[in-house]
């Protein structure tokens, strides 16, 4: 059976960024890096600056398109919606580092210089709401997101009629900032990460067609990896984490911070599994194919393949 996607290796994925200059120097990087993620500039070159070249001619074409209809309306003027691009994958897959690295790429350009990044943790249900339901051991799960926040969020964003507000979640805290809010008001680009974000769930006959987070993109990308290797990055981020932000009283996590290195790489692998591993399994890895475009890491968190789907 053929396959819907082109299959690139990295140096003829490289050759598709042309002559598309790198806007980024060592210090704006370092800016954008993960607690224990490292990426190099030549990585950026190599798979980051071809992608911020495909998005670049798509957005440009989804704005003229959108004249087009304007003008066949009798509308001309309005400002375009938002082109919005979904970045989904497993926790500790490096998907933060990579759409904070896609956005200040895509703001360089001068045909969108407004770019905004979303997470869709700040749509988690607070730990209070979750305990009640007995669901604070699944936050990150499909059913831990107030689902219904979160499609009334971007279909306020697709409509470009004002200011939109975000929830903002604490990875200190581990729960909603009450009050506090990120504000989102007609930018060019949205990039929305976050776990579960290509999720869409079985259809019941007889019942109207649900409506999905993934239904208001214009382009969807998926981080993927062996299981294995992302286990191992989770293991590591936590023992950083250990050393670093658990360390503070006010952390949720605080009273893993005098684990001795034994005890929590063995409490990381019990969560992995009990919570993470099962979260990718279940839930995560099998909104893969339903990407645009999929970035197969290797060990190093490098990228090894790209698969652009074609049909």
């Amino acid at each position: 059976m053929a396959s819907p996607y082109l299959d690139f290796d990295r140096g003829s994925w490289a050759a598709l960024r042309v002559s598309t200059p790198l806007t980024l120097g060592g210090s704006d990087l370092a800016d954008l890096q993960g607690l224990n993620e490292r990426v190099s500039l030549d990585e950026v070159e190599t798979i980051h600056l071809p992608l911020s070249r495909l998005l670049n001619l798509h957005v440009r074409a989804t704005q003229t398109l959108h004249t087009a209809t304007d003008t066949f309306l009798g509308t001309t003027g309005h400002a375009p919606p938002p082109y919005v691009i979904g970045v989904a994958g497993s926790v500790a897959v490096g998907k933060s580092t990579f759409a904070r690295i896609l956005r200040a790429l895509l703001a360089r350009w001068t045909d969108h210089p407004r770019v905004d990044l979303v997470t869709t943790d700040g749509f988690l249900r607070s730990n209070r709401d979750l305990e009640s339901r007995g669901l604070l051991h699944r936050k990150g799960f499909p059913e831990s997101y107030d689902v219904r926040k979160l499609l009334q969020f971007m279909t306020d964003v697709k409509a470009a009629a004002g200011a939109v507000h975000a929830p903002v979640y604490s990875h200190q805290a581990y729960d909603i900032v009450p009050g506090e809010f990120q504000v989102v008001d007609r930018p060019d680009i949205v990039i929305v990460e976050g776990l579960n974000v290509l999720q869409t769930g079985d259809g019941l006959p007889g019942r109207p067609a649900r409506v999905f987070v993934s239904d208001f993109f214009d382009f969807s990308i998926y981080i993927d990896a062996a299981e294995a290797d992302i286990e191992a990055w989770y293991v590591a981020r936590f023992l950083a984490l250990r050393e670093t932000v658990f360390q503070d009283p006010r952390s949720y996590f605080h009273r893993y911070a005098s684990l001795n290195n034994d005890q929590a790489i063995e409490t990381a692998q019990d969560i992995w599994r009990a919570i993470n591993g099962v979260n990718l399994r279940e839930n995560i890895r099998p909104t893969r194919d339903r990407a645009r475009l999929v970035f197969e890491k290797g060990p190093a968190h490098a990228v090894t393949r790209i698969r652009l789907r074609n049909v």
